[in-house]
């Protein structure tokens, strides 16, 4: 892995996007892993649980926890991941153009968006990590001071790529 967000396409250590974008279908291929119901497994133990768009709402639901009297309007994140050993709950936004459009601006909403998971979760005391997951395209000099902004408010992006170890999930010692 290498600084801001430039990374490998190594399925052992990581998750690679380059054809598939559904992070359970992808971990349910990882060595080690399974998947059950939105439940993600490592060697038989559950590690992480996946809440998809209005997914995300359960958690809150069965916490007891009133959304609306927390923020305005409801998020819907392509994929939230709350890993448990970390007790982090990691917003996942998966952007993949190929020609340009508004997706440009949707990159620069990273820090209000983080900020309002933040207070959303704040009852639960689960700690907020906010990651986009881009392809190629993104990597024109164009989106260099996007990205460098991304980095800057303490957001995360990676290229086709997602590492395991960075969210705190385990990886297989084979290689």
């Amino acid at each position: 892995m290498k600084i801001k967000g430039t990374g490998g396409g190594n399925t052992i250590t990581g998750l690679n996007f380059e054809k598939e974008r559904d992070i359970l279908e992808i971990l349910k291929k990882a060595k080690d892993y399974s998947v059950k119901s939105s439940i993600i497994y490592y060697q038989g133990k559950e590690v992480a649980r996946s809440y998809r768009k209005q997914g995300l709402y359960k958690i809150l639901n069965e916490k007891n926890v009133d959304w609306k009297k927390l923020i305005s309007k409801r998020l819907f994140p392509d994929e939230a991941l709350y890993v448990i050993v970390n007790n982090t709950l990691f917003i996942i936004e998966m952007k993949f153009q190929k020609v340009a459009g508004s997706v440009d601006e949707k990159l620069q909403t990273c820090d209000f968006k983080k900020k309002q998971y933040k207070k959303l979760f704040a009852p639960l005391n689960i700690e907020i990590e906010y990651v986009y997951i881009l392809n190629d395209w993104f990597k024109k000099p164009e989106y260099k001071d996007t990205l460098d902004y991304v980095i800057s408010v303490g957001c995360q992006y990676y290229f086709n790529y997602l590492p395991l170890q960075k969210l705190g999930l385990p990886v297989s010692a084979d290689k």
